[in-house]
Order: C-alpha cells, then structure tokens, then sequence
C-alpha cells in the first residue's frame, strides 16, 4: 500500500471518529435517530473502505501482471542472446576442428610420403 493511500484511510477513519464523536456530543435527536445516523455513518465507511480497497487491489494487480511481463520478456531476450552466443562459438569451434582434421590428414600423408 502507498504511504497517500494509508494517510489517506487514516484521515478518513480520524475525520469520521471525531465527527461521529462532535454528532453525538452536540445533535439534538433522540437516541433511536442517533443511532439509525451511525449505522449509516459505518454503511458509508465500509463501502468508502471497500472501494478504496478494490481499487488498491486493482493497481496491485496491474503492477504485478506488467512486472511479470517484463522480467518475462528480459529472461527470452537474455535466454535467445546466450543461446546464440553459444551457437557462434560451436561453429566456430567445429570450424577450428574441421581444420585440425584437414591438417592431420595432410600430415597423415606426408608421414607416408616420407616412410616409403
């Protein structure tokens, strides 16, 4: 959760304490109305908590899928680029062995030339 979001929900809960507290200390209703004002007070709380709640997830939810994505796409990149390094330096070396073959052939010849 952001440190605006959480400031944000504690001066909520705060603002709504310290009105519900002044409501009570200062309204001239009677008990049954006092009482019908809180629980809409609390019903106006909860659905004010739950969407702010909804929307935190939401974000939370996006972050991660555009996070998975990216590291995703930089593991292939880093995946494909070491696999082609790693096909450059075996045809380079079949290249180096296919000459060291010729070498040892012509080698194999003259040594057959010279013992005759």
């Amino acid at each position: 959760m952001s440190n605006n979001t959480g400031n944000t929900i504690i001066a909520l809960l705060t603002g709504a304490t310290i009105g519900a507290g002044l409501g009570l200390l200062y309204a001239p209703k009677s008990g049954k109305e006092t009482r019908k004002d809180l629980k809409d007070g609390a019903n106006d709380l909860k659905d004010s908590l739950s969407s702010q709640y909804d929307d935190i997830s939401h974000q939370l939810a996006d972050f991660t899928n555009r996070t998975k994505n990216d590291i995703e796409k930089r593991l292939e990149h880093t995946f494909n680029s070491t696999n082609q390094k790693a096909d450059d330096m075996l045809s380079k070396l079949q290249a180096e062995l296919d000459e060291l073959k010729k070498k040892n052939e012509k080698l194999q010849k003259e040594l057959k030339s010279a013992t005759k």
